[in-house]
């Protein structure tokens, strides 16, 4: 046989050839979260392991008491883990500073807490702006964006009320469009929609599906309500700490 018709095959040809493959937004491994206290240890995360492509739309429903809240924080690096390792777009949480956590979370995710965690003497509309300040934003532009966010969920005409005199509706829109605003990466939601009318809570998740789509923004929910499950590209469900499913709905965002 000719040398000419031969060819030898380079083993690092593959790894050389097409896009590198995206980074995940977010990673665990054998992740566990255990509270000390008496009578017993209660296990809030037990051995998980979870991956989750840039991009996705992925509710996390289950129980109360199943985790939920806790793997949010753990995602967010607001808790840290008990063992395990958590990845938040290729960073390892577990080895960066409180500086460093606190720099990836200004500039990287977006959290929508439970309890709301308005601030008492800021206005609505500067609440929803208080991340674009931190990350020095012109003040014209921080309004601009928060003025046609209020008027998409609607919240138009209360940008100057505080917290104390918005009811608890209105208080939910205020802390997901501070979450939203700036746009980031990755958003981390507890319960988004758990005290919102039907109207209004389609309104909010059409916002977030919006920026889902158009953005690439990647979220992840903590959820009972069935609106954000039947419009989530993956469900995962937790009981007691643990992954008991998770499935991706077919015809729901992307299979590859």
């Amino acid at each position: 046989m000719r040398g000419s018709d031969t060819h030898e095959t380079d083993p690092t040809d593959n790894d050389r050839t097409g896009p590198e493959p995206p980074v995940a937004a977010v990673r665990t491994e054998d992740l566990w979260k255990i509270y000390e206290q008496e009578p017993a240890p209660v296990e809030a995360v037990r051995d998980l392991s979870l991956e989750v492509r840039a991009g996705d739309f992925v509710a996390m429903a289950g129980p109360s008491g199943s985790g939920k809240t806790t793997l949010l924080n753990l995602l967010g690096g607001l808790t840290a883990p008990t063992r395990g390792r958590v990845w938040v777009a290729g960073r390892d949480l577990t080895s960066l500073s409180g500086r460093e956590l606190a720099r990836l979370r200004l500039e990287h995710i977006g959290f929508v807490f439970q309890a709301y965690n308005l601030l008492p003497v800021l206005s609505a509309l500067e609440n929803a702006e208080f991340t674009l300040l931190l990350r020095g934003l012109p003040a014209a532009e921080r309004r601009e964006r928060v003025r046609a966010l209020f008027r998409e969920i609607g919240l138009d005409g209360l940008e100057d009320r505080r917290p104390g005199r918005l009811s608890g509706g209105q208080q939910q829109r205020v802390a997901v469009a501070r979450a939203v605003v700036g746009e980031p990466a990755l958003v981390l939601a507890d319960e988004p929609t758990a005290n919102l009318d039907s109207a209004t809570g389609d309104a909010l998740l059409g916002v977030m599906e919006r920026l889902n789509h158009e953005r690439g923004v990647t979220f992840i929910f903590s959820t009972h309500d069935p609106r954000v499950m039947e419009r989530a590209h993956r469900l995962v469900h937790l009981v007691d700490g643990r992954i008991e499913s998770d499935v991706r709905p077919s015809g729901r965002g992307s299979t590859a």
